[in-house]
């Protein structure tokens, strides 16, 4: 398929000053939107439709530059190819980010301007949140535009996405342990904890309710004082870090649930697990850390697979939000992750480059087939219904 390229108005007081079309070329198409009126400067990244509309939330950060945003959302879309691909789901990859501080810079104006230029895609592109914006930011969105996903249960939609996403961790970790020990029981094991945010929090509370013992590390006092709650409440061990100290800490396996980037030339060397498994995204700073980490004996789920449970419940929430369904589809990560485990050791390659592979031949062999929900299909499903 052509490679097409749509540049709206560029934020003016942020410097472009590289070649915005090598800077896009392996994408299908970016949208820079632009709303005066209401402070709106967003960038909407399409890197795949193989598999269907792309499909990525929308964050929402205070960027420093223009080619710092462009490049957030540039990798995080191509991340979503693999992600949805990884589910299973018929979509592809995008995703978008508005520049701004999510602390004061948000109106219902702003965000039902982006939900416009949402639906000028014509369904080529569905969205929801991400990291600085809520559910109910995209309530504002919904008014203008049919193509949001992770809606808010009273407004037909699934609801919260860090459950199934947390569950999925569970899932995974389950599988790590499966591969490493022949045993997927958690029952005093050691988990070093990396972010108490929606998610992280809630794998914390599943890891408890397994037995296990956890080691935490995150800004915020007050979650780390809840847990500690429920952990003392449960008889269970629990240990509180500063955030730095959490790489060096004696533990089983490092869930990181929290920024990205956080494998890196300096914290790598520097841990003391036997795997990492995680829902932060882009955990490895670069691709070749993953090499690093198979030579140093430490077991690798990649991430866009372990976090995959958030993506099955939106993309189901499109047919009709069923929580039965998302929770049997979201426990197939098991399977998933074992696969990837062993055709890495079948291969003698990295996790990363086995799981790449699985995505790839996905996409491949699905490139004849038509998604329900491409952009012709719906309007036709809409008309019959």
């Amino acid at each position: 398929m052509d490679k097409t390229y749509t540049s709206e108005v560029q934020p003016k007081d942020l410097d472009v000053s590289f070649d915005l079309f090598k800077k896009m070329q392996a994408h299908e198409q970016v949208v820079f939107c632009n709303d005066p009126k209401t402070g709106l400067k967003a960038i909407i990244a399409i890197h795949n439709t193989t598999l269907g509309p792309a499909l990525g939330g929308t964050r929402m950060r205070n960027y420093s530059t223009f080619e710092e945003a462009l490049e957030d959302v540039l990798r995080l879309s191509e991340g979503m190819t693999y992600k949805c691909a990884a589910a299973d789901v018929d979509f592809g990859g995008g995703k978008a980010v508005i520049i701004g501080d999510p602390e004061k810079d948000k109106t219902p104006e702003l965000f039902r301007a982006y939900g416009q230029f949402v639906e000028s895609l014509n369904g080529r592109f569905y969205t929801g949140t991400d990291m600085g914006t809520t559910l109910d930011d995209f309530v504002h969105s919904y008014k203008e535009t049919t193509c949001i996903a992770g809606l808010p249960e009273e407004y037909d939609g699934g609801g919260e996405t860090s459950i199934p996403t947390a569950f999925g961790v569970l899932c995974s970790i389950r599988a790590a342990a499966q591969m490493m020990w022949q045993d997927e029981s958690l029952v005093g094991r050691r988990f070093a904890i990396q972010g108490l945010g929606k998610v992280g929090f809630k794998v914390a509370e599943h890891l408890l309710h397994e037995g296990a013992d956890i080691i935490v590390a995150d800004v915020s006092s007050e979650r780390k004082l809840e847990i500690q709650a429920l952990a003392l409440q449960l008889g269970k061990s629990i240990q509180i870090v500063e955030n730095e100290e959490i790489y060096n800490v004696d533990a089983d396996m490092f869930v990181p649930c929290a920024i990205g980037g956080i494998i890196n030339e300096q914290t790598i060397e520097q841990l003391q697990v036997k795997a990492i498994v995680g829902a932060a995204n882009n955990q490895l700073l670069h691709i070749d850390l993953a090499t690093i980490l198979k030579e140093k004996g430490i077991l690798y789920a990649p991430d866009y697979a372990v976090s995959c449970g958030g993506i099955i419940q939106v993309t189901d929430e499109l047919y009709g939000p069923n929580k039965k369904r998302v929770a049997a589809k979201t426990k197939e990560i098991y399977s998933l992750l074992l696969n990837i485990f062993l055709e890495a050791e079948k291969q003698n390659i990295t996790t990363v480059e086995a799981a790449n592979q699985i995505c790839v031949e996905r996409i491949e062999a699905r490139k004849e087939r038509n998604s329900f929900f491409s952009p012709r299909k719906r309007r036709k499903w809409q008309i019959r219904h």
